[in-house]
């Protein structure tokens, strides 16, 4: 499959917005992503340009995304990067980035977070049974395999 997967670090821009959809849960937000350089000149680091994405999420991500992602906070995103073109009379439009996210989670470098496993919803014990580990008997016993014997020769 040819997809161009990113991974980017920058700040969250927009609060999460978290919908239920008949696929599933879905949220989205805009990143903020700023190239930093160091100006000679200045003896300093500088902020270069800074380029806008809309994060996407589904399922038990845009869950979790919700719960805990706010505007402002340093994220690290990994996905697959869409970028679309829209066509308006006839001319060509805005283009946007987007990224089909597949992980994010809090930039640590530049702080602190609590991890919290997700809760999920008990499966109902029908829903898998158990597996049979016992070993069906063949009727002919095996010995177990005999023990090397070392012997040690007395040097006179």
């Amino acid at each position: 499959m040819n997809e161009t997967v990113v991974c980017v670090v920058g700040n969250v821009a927009t609060p999460p917005l978290y919908r239920e959809t008949a696929a599933g849960p879905s949220a989205r937000f805009r990143l903020a992503v700023t190239a930093r350089y160091w100006d000679r000149e200045k003896s300093a680091w500088t902020d270069g340009h800074t380029n806008f994405f809309t994060v996407w999420s589904n399922r038990q991500l845009a869950v979790n995304v919700a719960a805990s992602v706010e505007v402002g906070q340093p994220v690290v995103v990994q996905g697959r990067l869409k970028v679309r073109t829209e066509v308006r009379d006839g001319q060509q439009g805005r283009t946007s980035a987007d990224i089909d996210a597949v992980a994010i989670g809090h930039d640590l470098a530049r702080g602190t977070a609590l991890f919290r496993r997700a809760v999920r919803p008990e499966t109902p014990a029908t829903a898998r049974p158990e597996p049979n580990w016992e070993t069906p008997a063949t009727g002919v016993e095996h010995e177990p395999p005999a023990q090397p014997v070392l012997t040690t020769a007395a040097v006179t």
